[in-house]
């Protein structure tokens, strides 16, 4: 161990480790989950940290004042936060989710590990108490844990958003859309409540799926504009006090250059409007987090779907076959389940649970100048967005992008169907379609054997309008050439 000082005096801190006092006391004091803050929040506060001491810099604050830096200095500090925006320290930040509400733990653990690896950079001895480039007065300069914590959420939520959960969309989307292409030839009953419906394709029902994921890229697109409106200048209340009045403005701006966070995503991030709800409110998390759990809502239903689509194989629907990918039984030799459909479900119960607690910090947490459930609100969006994102990338890859149709299934629906007597709703009305519906079913027989045992049409007519490749979209003059009731 070594000794290490804060201003409530002496703590030991293990020996080699980069972060000091005010992590060491955290560790200490909320010893509550095992679980730590995420990475994506850890690299996002990173990166803020760096755009912090460009502005400083480049506003002449870090190398002016009470404890100037050198050149030197300050490169080593822009160098020491991009190693942790890297993921270079990960395994220096000990602290639980589980801790003060407003992240102040995690912000010093930051400041802490940032400072003592640019000291290091320098030549210098971290391990010592007199900090040459101090975690509060340099890291720090400028800033509050009110207005960077979230601010690094926003960052690190926008990030994983671009660049897992969006793509994970389009991916899927295309899969979708190709797959209904291949199979829009393919007739089959429909559904509704269970319960067989009118013909359709087979092709349909999955343009159906496509277009679902389709819309839910817009809700991803409106989440991302929730998440634009950094808190970053507010500092303790939204007042600003400690900093210049242009930087949450430039930092914002730094932040968005596209090449600093993600070369593919460009993040328009902006300086909120106004500090005093941004310090105080995330309700800008509450609204991502819903939009996003509108995502997990699709993907339930979608996933459910193929799932009862793919049912059987002797004994279900089985209109599709769905990849076999594992042993699907302790006991039963040769059985195979629909794992991915599964595990994606899961993922969307978590997310749709998730909501829940995101409402809840969000309706209960923020008491007149800040919300002091944010370290919660951060590890849930992030689980929220990684699982999904996960969830779905490889239900695309193996579950939708092997689908295979049943054709002989498909079409063996469509003659034993009852509903197919609604294309003679035109010709002979509701109610004589409905009582040949009842006669059908109790006595086994099909729509068009009855029809056809009592005359109801002419035999080429009644080919016609029992041909399910009509029954598929709108046609125009449906009742022309009827014939009267034989």
């Amino acid at each position: 161990m070594r000794i290490e000082y804060d201003t409530m005096g002496v703590v030991q801190v293990p020996k080699i480790v980069y972060y000091g006092a005010q992590t060491q006391r955290a560790v200490e004091n909320f010893p509550i989950s095992g679980q730590k803050m995420p990475k994506e929040l850890i690299h996002a506060l990173g990166f803020v940290k760096w755009a912090a001491a460009k502005v400083n810099t480049e506003l002449g604050l870090l190398t002016s004042g009470r404890n100037p830096l050198n050149a030197t200095e300050i490169e080593a500090l822009f160098t020491a936060c991009l190693e942790v925006a890297d993921g270079k320290f990960d395994d220096q930040f000990p602290v639980d989710v589980y801790q003060t509400g407003s992240g102040t733990s995690t912000n010093m653990n930051v400041n802490e590990v940032i400072a003592n690896r640019a000291i290091e950079l320098c030549g210098g001895n971290r391990f010592i108490s007199e900090k040459r480039i101090h975690p509060n007065d340099h890291v720090n300069m400028g800033q509050s844990t009110n207005d960077i914590f979230p601010t690094a959420i926003n960052v690190a939520v926008a990030i994983l958003v671009g660049k897992r959960l969006n793509p994970a969309l389009v991916r899927a989307t295309k899969i979708l859309y190709k797959k209904s292409d291949e199979c829009r030839s393919i007739l089959k009953i429909g559904r509704t409540h269970l319960a067989d419906a009118t013909p359709m394709t087979l092709g349909q029902e999955l343009s159906g799926f496509a277009y679902q994921l389709e819309r839910m890229k817009e809700c991803v697109t409106e989440a991302m504009t929730h998440l634009k409106y950094l808190p970053v200048g507010g500092t303790a209340v939204g007042t600003g006090i400690n900093t210049h009045p242009d930087f949450g403005k430039r930092v914002a701006e730094l932040l968005s250059e596209k090449e600093i966070l993600d070369e593919e995503n460009h993040y328009k991030f902006q300086e909120t409007p106004n500090h005093f709800a941004a310090n105080a409110q995330r309700d800008e998390l509450v609204t991502a987090h819903s939009l996003i759990k509108s995502v997990a809502v699709t993907l339930m239903n979608i996933a459910n779907n193929i799932r009862w689509l793919g049912s059987g194989p002797r004994c279900g629907f089985y209109e599709i076959k769905i990849p076999d990918l594992q042993p699907g039984s302790s006991i039963m030799p040769g059985k195979v389940n629909p794992v991915l459909c599964e595990a994606l479900m899961q993922a969307c119960a978590k997310v749709i649970g998730n909501d829940q607690a995101i409402a809840t910090c969000g309706a209960l947490g923020g008491q007149f100048q800040l919300n002091i459930m944010m370290p919660v609100m951060a590890d849930t969006m992030i689980e929220s967005v990684t699982i999904l994102s996960g969830a779905l990338d490889v239900f695309a890859q193996k579950c939708l992008a092997g689908l295979e149709a049943n054709e002989e299934k498909c079409r063996e629906g469509i003659e034993k169907s009852l509903s197919i007597v609604t294309a003679l709703n035109p010709f002979i009305g509701y109610e004589k379609s409905a009582a040949l519906a009842k006669e059908a079913f109790q006595t086994g027989k099909t729509i068009r054997e009855l029809c056809t045992e009592q005359n109801i049409l002419p035999p080429e007519q009644l080919d016609n309008i029992l041909d399910p490749i009509k029954m598929i979209k709108p046609i125009k003059n449906r009742t022309e050439n009827t014939v009267t009731n034989q």
